[in-house]
Formats: structure tokens, sequence, C-alpha cells
């Protein structure tokens, strides 16, 4: 068999034993590979040089995701590097960075308070030496991060080291400018550091207008970013047809809205109380005379708000968390592309910012990719990182290192093109998905529709081996339900759904699911959560009402999004306690009994792997990958 033999195989095989089985092979291959190219490099390019055309020669290195193995990806270094080099050099400027520093002005409504009605947006530019009376798009970064004392950018004319420097170094090469933007009340930015709120909507919306106006610029703006920078490309989407700038974002592990990162089913993290002043508290506070106006309304009830949203678990009075909640805004108003990422092991930003939003978006018929590996709260390409944060036990490890996407910065390229410059073909409109097991598949919608219900009546389908049905609010007892063992391997992924009949000893209670996979040796792996604040058990944010002890309600618990490959012989183990992870326990505390029967059932969505289409990328070669094997 030859090599080529060797990897396509993995194309058609979709559990993770036969990817483990040929990890070895596939390295060698891959070594054996790359010092070919790197022997035979300069033929190989001269051969494109001899096809003439840079058109001709760059559609030779775009290919299919699943085609992506045959190519001559770095696949050894500490982030991904894009295949094709681009001929532009950036425009020397005054400074040691080749960078440009502007400020935006835009009007704050005076309700804002603050520096209202003076905005002012601190942006930093980047731009490509191209022939005189050549435009080109921008790549923006908008985020609190430049030049505050607590990260690494003493200046907003520095790239970020997170993502700025290699956009620099890669994409703006092909004719894109780039640009790092200050949100309100952070760097050189005025007014107050209002957490995602109006007056950081209406700058990422100026500082967009502004990118896309200059005479240097084609019209078309992409935002990108990472956590709370790939949260403002959600708010920049709101503003939709006001002007036609923004063609695309690629939000990567951002909120589509504050509140529901911080509060799910009406139970509290623990960092959400004080989110607001607490831990973006101190941005844009550095003793000078204009400190004066990061005194706003929204700043100065922001713990209030966090503090009632924790005991009531939703909004109580005013607009805060409405303001702070992007999503249907930006379907309804939106007319570019999202190319979504997400990391399915993310607690930081859990990944039901990202799932079912993709299939949001798609029904909206907004443009949307999907990439959804089994990494934690970082970008798909960077194998350090994606290995000091994974760990076995469901927790990322089983899949490191095949979560590792070296073809990533090619991605955005691509990405890039099409929707900036309106070249090349347009990318695949589909979701990549990895399972728990680290196998990489294409889905048309996530969760997937072909799917089928399999669902598991607790008592029964699975039996309680927990010796209890009360679940204690000091989060130290509760049941436990374990399947018999599984006949066949089970494939399954999207949003697991737990329905339990329940009474309370008091109007109140909270109920946190763990779901694992066990072994016949009872070792367990995490496959997934949910967390539920009884008060919501219809789902929805409207407050339900029951009486304590006698009524029997239903809690209709959805797990955080999961990917799953269960082995034949394991069993699911299915675990209740009143809290758990980084959920703070009920400001309505109760004692809560579990009833067993047909209206209590945990139910998952089954597909069959032989009908999905499987792909392996680029091999890692990095020395943490090598080590793992």
């Amino acid at each position: 068999m030859s090599e080529d033999d060797v990897i396509e195989a993995k194309l058609i095989e979709s559990p993770k034993a036969s990817v483990t089985k040929e990890f070895n092979l596939v390295i060698a291959a891959t070594f054996a590979i790359s010092l070919v190219f790197l022997l035979l490099s300069r033929h190989v390019f001269d051969l494109f040089s001899e096809i003439g055309d840079d058109d001709e020669r760059d559609n030779a290195l775009r290919v299919e995701v699943w085609e992506r193995y045959k190519l001559p990806y770095e696949t050894g270094g500490d982030y991904g590097v894009a295949l094709e080099v681009g001929p532009y050099e950036l425009i020397p400027t005054e400074n040691a960075w080749n960078s440009t520093h502007h400020f935006v002005e835009y009007t704050l409504p005076l309700e804002e308070g603050g520096a209202a009605p003076n905005g002012l947006i601190s942006l930093a530019v980047w731009r490509p030496l191209v022939p005189e009376g050549t435009l080109v798009p921008v790549i923006a970064e908008s985020g609190p991060y430049f030049q505050e004392a607590s990260v690494e950018t003493p200046s907003i004319e520095v790239p970020g080291s997170w993502l700025g420097q290699m956009f620099i170094d890669q994409i703006l090469p092909h004719g894109y400018a780039f640009a790092q933007i200050s949100v309100s009340g952070t760097g050189r930015s005025n007014h107050c550091m209002d957490l995602m709120g109006n007056a950081e909507q209406l700058g990422n919306d100026a500082a967009v207008r502004w990118l896309g106006e200059q005479s240097w610029s084609n019209g078309a703006v992409a935002l990108i970013g990472k956590s709370y920078d790939g949260s403002t490309p959600w708010q920049a989407a709101m503003f939709g047809s006001e002007h036609d700038y923004l063609k695309t974002i690629v939000p990567i592990s951002g909120l589509i809205g504050v509140k529901e990162l911080m509060w799910k089913n009406g139970s509290s993290e623990a960092r959400a109380p004080i989110m607001h002043n607490g831990v973006y508290g101190s941005y844009g506070l550095d003793g000078d005379e204009e400190d004066y106006q990061n005194l706003c309304p929204d700043y100065i009830i922001g713990p209030g708000t966090g503090v009632s949203a924790y005991v009531f678990g939703s909004e109580v009075a005013g607009t805060y968390w409405e303001e702070r909640y992007f999503l249907d805004r930006v379907i309804e108003n939106y007319k570019g592309s999202v190319y979504l990422i997400q990391g399915m092991h993310d607690w930081n930003v859990d990944p039901h910012m990202a799932v079912p939003t993709i299939n949001r978006l798609i029904d909206a018929g907004i443009d949307a990719r999907g990439l959804f590996g089994q990494w934690d709260h970082d970008y798909p390409d960077r194998p350090v990182q994606l290995d000091d944060r994974s760990d076995m036990g469901g927790r990322g490890g089983e899949a490191f290192p095949e979560m590792i996407r070296f073809d990533w910065m090619q991605d955005m390229l691509e990405w890039f093109d099409y929707y900036l410059k309106d070249v090349g073909e347009q990318p695949g409109q589909w979701i990549e998905i990895q399972s728990n097991q680290g196998s990489w598949r294409i889905e048309d919608r996530y969760p997937a529709a072909d799917t089928t219900v399999q669902s598991f009546e607790l008592g029964s389908d699975m039996s309680n081996i927990g010796g209890t049905t009360t679940v204690l609010p000091d989060a130290s007892n509760g049941p436990v339900w374990e399947s018999a063992p599984l006949e066949t391997d089970l494939y399954f992924g999207g949003l697991p759904r737990l329905h339990v009949d329940v009474t309370t000893a008091t109007l109140g209670g909270q109920l946190y699911a763990l779901l694992e996979d066990c072994d016949e040796q009872n070792n367990c792996i995490h496959l997934g959560h949910a967390i539920m604040d009884l008060r919501y058990h219809a789902g929805g944010d409207q407050i339900q009402t029951w009486t304590p002890v006698v009524e029997t309600i239903n809690a209709k618990m959805e797990f955080f999004a999961m990917d799953a490959e269960v082995e034949a012989g394991h069993v699911l183990r299915l675990s209740l306690l009143s809290t758990g992870e980084d959920y703070l326990p009920a400001s309505t505390s109760s004692v809560v009994f579990v009833q067993e029967g047909a209206a209590s059932t945990l139910q998952i969505d089954v597909f069959d792997p032989s009908e999905r289409r499987y792909f392996t990328p680029p091999v890692c070669t990095h020395e943490r990958c090598i080590q793992v094997e």
C-alpha cells in the first residue's frame, strides 16, 4: 500500500481507533513527504512558475479540506502557515512596527453619560505596499486588550502577539490591510469600559465605517478575534444595512450575548455577578484627568445588575442584558458571511455560543461555515497551547494531537479572498466537527438534521447505582444511573437532553447533570454536562411557579454541545448533583426529589458513521504531537 493509499483510507474510516492505529504510519509518511518537498521544493515551485499564471498556481494549492493532507503544509511549527506567499511588503512608517495611529470620532447618545456626545475610538493600521491606485480590503481585530497594563501590548501600534502579528506576516502580503481597535474605555479610546454595551457597539460600528471609507480601502471590512475580541464582530454585524462595509466576521469563541455566556437556564457562573466592574473594571483607569469619563450609567449599575441576575436568574428591571444580546439583531440586519470557530471543550466561552447558533445563521440565509474542534479557549492551530490546555478524561486530551489545524491560516486566506476580494471559488458552507476521540467529519448543519433520537428511561434503560433519588443542596450527594454495556459502538452529537420529573422541598432548587463514558474497569471520561435553575424548568427566560412537595414538575435540561464516540462494551453514566463545574449554588436552594419512569429520560441524537464524510487534516509533526505517540 502506498503512502497516499494509507492516508486516503482514513477518509472513509470514522472511528478514532483507525486514526490511532495508523497515526505512527501517517507520521512517518508525513516526514517522508515533507523531506521530498524540502528536497524538491525548488523544482516544484519552478514547475508552478512554468505554469505562468498566478491564479493557476494558487488554484493548485486550493483544494477541498479532505485533500489538504496531500499539500506541503508546515506542521512542525508553533502555529499554522498559509501555503501561498503574498507578493507585497508592509508600507514603512515612522515607528518600529510600521503602523499608523488614528482616532475615529463618533456621536455618543447623551444618556450614555461619560464622554458623550464626543466619542473617540483609538485604532492602528498596517497597510501593504501595493501599486498606485490599488484598493485593499481591511481585516480588523477589536477588543479591550490593546495598550492595557494587564496585557503585553504597550501600545496599540504594536501587533498583538496572539493574532495580529501572524495576520500581518501571512495575510497582509496578499494585499490586505490589518487594523487593531480599542473598544470604548480601553487603551486610548475615551468614554467608559461599557462591557459590550451600546457605547461599545457604536464605537465598533464607527471604526468599521471609517476603515471602509478610507481612500486606500476597497470598502470591504472583516472583523476577527477570540474571546472578547470574538464578541465585537457580532456587535458590528448588528448594524447591517446602515452601511455595507462589513462583509464577513470570524468570531472565535465569542459571545452572542453577555447573559447567555454567564447564565444557563437561570444558573449562574461564579464570575457572572462581578463581570462588569470586577473583571474589566480597571480597564481605562490610569489615574489621569479623563478618568471621570468612566462614570457612565451602565458602569455604575453593572455590579447590581449582575447580583440581581444571580438572585432571579434573568433581567429584573431595565434593559442591561437585552442591550448586550447580539444574535437576533445580526440575523435581522446582517448581509455578510460568518466563519464561526469554537472549542468544544471551552468552558471560558461555552460551546452553546456556537451550537445551535450556526444553524440559526444557516436558516436565516447567511453564508456560514463552522470549525468546531475539541480544544479549550484558544485558536485551532497552536500545538503548545492546545496540548497545555487539554487533559485526558474527556477534557480534550483524547483528541490531541488530531485537533490541531495547521491548515487554518490557508482557510483564512481563501475565506477572505472570496468575501473581501471576490477572488476564487466560494469556500465550503459546512461545519467541520471533531469528535471527543479526535475524528474529523463534515456536517451540513450542527446539530445535524439526519440523526435518530435514542432515549434511555431512568430506572429501566438506565439502572440506579447511586442508591438514592434525592439531590441535596450542598452538592454532597445525588443519584447515579448507568446503561447496560453497549452492544455496538455509539456515535452521537449535538445537544443531548435530560427531561426529568422532580418535586422540591421549597420553591427553588438546581440540578447539575454529568454524562460520562465508563469502560469495563470503571474508568470514566467526561462527555458533557448540563445545569438548570428549576425556576426555569420549562426552558426560556420566564420564571415558573409550582407547589413544593405536592406538585411534580418536568425539568427540560439541555446539555452543552458535545460530540462523542463510545465503544461497545462501555456504559453511559448519568449523575445528578445540585451544582458542578464553575457554577454557583442556586440562590434558591432546595432538596430535590427525582422520580424515575417514562417521563424521566436521557435523549441523545445518534448517527451512522458510515453515512458521514470523515477526513484527516495535515498531520502535526510538532514535538508535542510526536511525544503523545
